[in-house]
């Protein structure tokens, strides 16, 4: 379960991650080793798996953005999962319900490296079929965490 101080820790690191603990101390108007014991634990427990860049893919080059979905037989679902998660061109990898077995996002410069990484899907054992999207305009990209969010229905109203 996680305190109200955790809580404003994450979203405080969450936006900006590189915040040393003096300034999260300083922001959240608390000790300096209370921040410090809360960090660590989160770290410990596993809610902070680790720190990371967000970054703006468009600058970088990978003007491509695919979700793809997979259709896997022989019950090697997670061996399959797992081999597309360690391709440096996967975002995300999700197990889902439905037509599909696995929903996979991918940013690519162009359409060459896309074309490449469905080949060598298709060829990977076990995976019976791809269905691809090409994103053309990102309207939100964030994989923050929802507990920093207001409640989904706020922002619905029309």
């Amino acid at each position: 379960m996680l305190s109200e101080l955790d809580i404003k820790i994450l979203k405080e690191l969450s936006t900006d991650g590189r915040l040393s603990l003096r300034k999260l101390a300083e922001k959240l108007r608390v000790p300096i080793a209370t921040v410090a014991k809360h960090v660590k634990k989160l770290e410990n427990d596993g809610v902070i798996k680790g720190y990371t860049l967000r970054l703006d893919f468009d600058k970088l080059g990978y003007e491509l953005t695919a979700v793809i979905e997979v259709t896997v037989s022989g019950g090697k679902l997670l061996d399959v999962e797992r081999t597309i998660a360690k391709n440096p061109c996967v975002q995300a990898v999700y197990d889902v319900t439905g037509g599909v077995d696995v929903y996979v996002i991918a940013k690519f410069k162009n359409r060459g490296e896309l074309s490449s990484f469905i080949k060598g899907l298709l060829s990977t054992p076990y995976v019976e079929r791809t269905n691809t999207h090409i994103v053309l305009t990102t309207i939100k990209e964030d994989f923050t965490a929802p507990i920093f969010r207001s409640s989904a229905n706020s922002t619905l109203k029309t």
